[in-house]
């Protein structure tokens, strides 16, 4: 926000403002919340104890203004499968397999896998087949798109036989996703996704983005923590649920 624009609006109403936290997040968030109710200078002085009223009372939409952005890497399609159907708040913007040449791709070892080196070994070799398998079918493609359509420029060529040959990658291929959320869309995805109950790779990940966001913004994150698991690895616990 413009402390300018800020200023103007404040003195046009007569009302005074001042906050003590210099996260950006949480000063839009106070603002946005006073804003409703005009509370400007009035009532809890804190952000953290106005942030934890907001919290409280399930007043999520004041929580709604801040974003955060996230480049994600070394995650599996699987896992991006699940993560872009969190779809109120959040945008995406996800590595191209039509134009990106997966022949050197990684690939993501599932958990479980990782556990267990006989199970690893037989995963490593199923990918290295479909490895092969992808090379040899893009190629055959792009020739093939070649004779059919010599007037294509070799740009589209090459999009034309990588889109029809990605069809046999599987889940583990590893991407890339940027990704935007504001602080409201990020408790609902750590809420869901950080439970035991969840698949258990983008389930690391809530815990570990519950990390960063936790840093980032202690105010609007607080009553969010982590658990360890009988299972051996941590959960998300969100103390004031659905906000």
């Amino acid at each position: 926000m413009v402390e300018e624009e800020l200023a103007r609006f404040l003195a046009d109403e007569d009302v005074v403002f001042t906050t003590d936290t210099s996260v950006a997040a949480e000063v839009l968030n106070e603002i946005a919340g006073r804003t409703c109710y005009m509370s400007f200078g009035k009532g809890r002085k804190s952000n953290q104890e106005y942030l934890e009223n907001i919290l409280s009372s399930k007043h999520g939409s004041v929580l709604e203004h801040a974003v955060w952005n996230l480049l994600i890497t070394g995650v599996s399609r699987a896992l991006t499968h699940e993560l872009v159907r969190h779809r109120a708040g959040f945008g995406y913007s996800q590595l191209s397999q039509r134009y990106v040449d997966e022949s050197e791709a990684r690939y993501v070892v599932p958990p479980l896998y990782q556990e267990n080196e006989e199970l690893r070994l037989k995963w490593q070799q199923t990918i290295e087949c479909v490895r092969k398998a992808y090379v040899e079918l893009a190629e055959a493609t792009a020739q093939y798109v070649q004779q059919k359509h010599t007037e294509m420029a070799p740009r589209d060529r090459r999009k034309w036989a990588r889109q029809a040959a990605r069809s046999i990658l599987p889940n583990a291929c590893e991407t890339k996703i940027f990704v935007t959320g504001n602080s409201r869309a990020w408790r609902h995805f750590l809420e869901l996704r950080g439970s035991p109950h969840a698949d258990t790779e983008i389930r690391l990940l809530a815990v570990e983005i519950c990390k960063v966001l936790k840093r980032e913004s202690p105010n609007i994150f607080h009553d969010i923590e982590l658990v360890d698991e009988p299972d051996g690895m941590p959960s998300v616990q969100v103390a004031h649920s659905k906000v």
